[in-house]
């Protein structure tokens, strides 16, 4: 099935020294963001509630001080929910690097040219604001759709991973109208590659590495789709 082997060499592809680099420097970066969004809300907490109360056996305890170490809990969950943005932003930093990589190793032939790099920024944000989108319906339909609510999150965001990636693949060959058609020709295609790397996006430590493993395998996908990307290609970039 070409959506799975496009993504089983996607991940063989981050563990390459020169990829792995990038995955551990979004790591860092990952990192440093949730450490500070921590550090903000124990601020926050302690400026905004710095009473407390007085319980028998307990003695004093300090609103600020019990909800600020309190927030620690919702690590996990941001970590699940906000991942989805934070991979779709990390896009338009690493993806570009990553699919130049990949072709380099597996398509030397077959090379595409790079996109501008503020092309692939407003790209990057467009999704960012959809991929937010999905999240918050999908948190306001999670009561009235029950079990099915994590579908709707792989399904919505598969789509958006798909569209964006394969995308940004597909142009640096073709131009946007015909990246476009290639894109629709094939959307079931693309589509369950982008719900195959959603999963990770619910995985802690692995979806830090989702938006260069979308990058590695819809670069794959492209080059398996296409053929041949090279002079005489059945897609040739205008």
């Amino acid at each position: 099935m070409m959506p799975l082997r496009a993504l089983l060499r996607g991940w063989a592809d981050l563990l390459r020294p020169s990829v792995l680099r990038l995955v551990l420097l979004g790591i860092g970066l990952r990192l440093v963001l949730f450490v500070a969004l921590q550090a903000a809300i124990f601020w926050a907490l302690r400026l905004w509630l710095p009473g407390g109360v007085t319980l028998p056996w307990l003695g004093q305890i300090e609103f600020g001080q019990v909800l600020s170490w309190g927030s620690l809990a919702l690590f996990p969950v941001m970590g699940i929910f906000l991942m989805a943005p934070v991979a779709a932003g990390f896009a338009g930093l690493f993806a570009e690097t990553v699919a130049e990589k990949v072709e380099a190793i597996h398509y030397p032939d077959r090379r595409g040219t790079s996109l501008d790099f503020f092309d692939g920024l407003l790209e990057s944000v467009a999704v960012v604001l959809a991929v937010l989108g999905v999240l918050v319906i999908s948190l306001i339909l999670t009561p009235f759709i029950g079990p099915f609510a994590p579908l709707l999150f792989l399904s919505a965001n598969g789509w958006l991973l798909g569209r964006e990636f394969f995308q940004m693949a597909a142009r640096r060959h073709l131009d946007e109208g015909p990246a476009s058609d290639l894109r629709r020709a094939h959307s079931a295609r693309v589509t369950l590659t982008g719900v195959l790397v959603a999963v990770g996006l619910v995985i802690p430590v692995v979806n830090i590495a989702v938006p260069l493993l979308a990058a590695a395998a819809f670069t794959h996908l492209f080059q398996m789709i296409s053929g041949s990307t090279g002079p005489g290609s059945r897609y040739p970039r205008a």
